[in-house]
């Protein structure tokens, strides 16, 4: 495991989606480096489980990411408590009920695209100018394989997915002579709480694509985040890191 205690010392960090999965492997991390992370969540119970866990240099924050009102008092609650973000990571996001398109509900197509996509819009939005005045900052967004090839009952968090691609894309190179880099991570099928909402048809489809047979590990994934965190990472920016066990083909 890379070392990067001098590179993310006294950094503040806000992670959502950081009570599980990714985002909780990534805040551990970087509380390990000396990182002050800001742990958001939706899900109370997760927050207060994994702030018990972490410790003094994380503030857990409960907030939908969905909701501008409630990005902007959970940044300004960051600001007040552990001071300017310098690295966003968004990896709040659900999976939706797998369904073909017809027996979508319009209902559970707005809630995938309103967290997945418009949440990572919203948070992004929210802290830009505070990385853009300080002439440094990392976004990080985790978008899906999903969102380059499509799965078939799943176009609601394929569609979200491919929308943070390109809104990384877009954003990346509006900042690119800011200081201020913006990646996305491409992960195929993860082993995460997440997989709790899909069938088990649909996570048999999702390994059967992957050449390596089978599920990547939160830990592959925040290692990513980190070194994407990282002023190692210094040219790249609106890109898409794959991370697919050999699936992704473009």
């Amino acid at each position: 495991m890379i070392n990067y205690s001098e590179e993310f010392a006294n950094k503040v960090v806000i992670i959502t989606g950081a009570g599980s999965g990714i985002g909780k492997e990534t805040a551990q991390r970087m509380i390990d480096n000396g990182a002050k992370v800001a742990l958001w969540d939706y899900n109370q119970e997760t927050l207060d489980n994994i702030q018990n866990k972490l410790g003094k240099n994380s503030l857990s924050v409960n907030v939908d990411v969905s909701d501008e009102v409630s990005v902007k008092n959970a940044a300004d609650k960051v600001r007040n408590n552990l001071g300017t973000p310098s690295i966003l990571v968004n990896c709040a996001g659900v999976a939706g009920i797998n369904a073909s398109i017809e027996k979508t509900d319009p209902n559970e197509w707005r809630r995938v695209i309103n967290i997945n996509l418009t949440g990572t819009f919203l948070c992004c939005r929210e802290i830009i100018a505070d990385m853009v005045n300080k002439g440094y900052g990392r976004i990080i967004n985790i978008a899906s394989v999903a969102g380059k090839e499509g799965n078939p009952n799943a176009a609601h968090y394929s569609a979200s997915k491919s929308g943070v691609i390109t809104f990384t894309r877009s954003l990346g190179k509006e900042l690119a002579e800011t200081g201020v880099l913006v990646n996305c991570i491409t992960p195929a099928v993860i082993e995460t709480e997440m997989l709790s909402q899909v069938s088990d048809e649909h996570k048999a489809y999702m390994v059967s694509k992957i050449p390596m047979g089978r599920m990547g590990q939160p830990n592959e994934v925040a290692a990513l985040i980190c070194w994407l965190s990282s002023q190692e990472c210094s040219y790249s920016t609106a890109a898409a890191f794959d991370l697919s066990g050999g699936r992704s083909t473009y």
